[in-house]
């Protein structure tokens, strides 16, 4: 049970030494993966070719274990395994884990590791809390942009490549096709020929029209919301940022430095 409640720990923790260390090599270990497959489309060796393969299954094997992991020291394990973080962790090793059924089209799913990295994102930091509420929502706008385009190239690549290699050749490909789709902008240059393609089209189309905005519209808002709010550090939790006109932490409740009482103001 200790041994659970450890490792559960160290799972979540981006404070203590050690849990900086093991989510910092999960981004790594995201990030080489995904590195490793734009690699993939573009002319290599084949010793080198063979050597990403290796790196790339070692990869998968520890995404593995670390979701059977995240599986066991759950406390409801029902719960966990229909959250959006426990199925975008299945989504990240479904090729390892159905690879004995050879099932080679499973591998689209690979990119569904980058989803992974919101995870870092929320809150807490592992550098350590963002003050600025605008900065964290700018933060979270660029890396799901980002994510976005990540993803939908990664699957136009795989539905396209094998189709049309001259028009789908690499990656960078991919992401040219998906950033003028999604921006509406539309070169016409670049079409997919495959149904799966159009379909993947029309979703990049419907996603640049209704996240995008919604997600800038989302930032104006907190930057409307920060406009009206002064420096002011809570001693007790250190939230930063307070209404102009605050007298006590909205976060914890105690009483900011410097906050005029409430019947000194009457009697002024």
């Amino acid at each position: 049970m200790q041994l659970r409640k450890t490792i559960g720990f160290y799972l979540e923790d981006v404070e203590t030494p050690i849990g900086k260390i093991v989510n910092l090599g999960i981004i790594g270990l995201v990030l080489l993966s995904s590195a490793i497959f734009v690699a993939q489309t573009y002319p290599i060796p084949d010793g080198l070719r063979a050597e990403l393969n290796a790196i790339d299954k070692g990869i998968l094997i520890v995404f593995a274990i670390e979701y059977l992991l995240r599986f066991w020291v759950a406390e409801n394990k029902l719960r966990y395994f229909f959250s959006l973080y426990s199925i975008i962790d299945l989504f990240a090793v479904f090729p390892f884990l159905i690879g004995i059924f050879n099932i080679s089209f499973i591998r689209v799913f690979r990119w569904f590791r980058i989803l992974r990295l919101i995870r870092f994102i929320e809150g807490k930091t592992i550098v350590g809390y963002i003050t600025r509420e605008d900065s964290a929502i700018f933060a979270r706008i660029l890396l799901t942009l980002f994510i976005i385009i990540f993803v939908y190239a990664g699957l136009i690549y795989q539905v396209e490549h094998p189709k049309s290699p001259a028009i789908f050749g690499t990656f960078l490909d991919a992401v040219y096709f998906s950033v003028a789709t999604m921006t509406t902008v539309g070169f016409g240059d670049v079409t997919p020929l495959s149904q799966t393609g159009r379909l993947l089209t029309i979703l990049m189309i419907l996603t640049g029209v209704v996240i995008i905005p919604w997600q800038l519209g989302d930032l104006v808002r907190r930057l409307v919301k920060t406009a009206n709010q002064i420096a002011t550090p809570c001693p007790t939790c250190h939230l930063a940022l307070h209404d102009m006109d605050a007298q006590f932490c909205k976060n914890c409740g105690t009483r900011l430095p410097n906050a005029a009482c409430p019947v000194d103001g009457m009697r002024k």
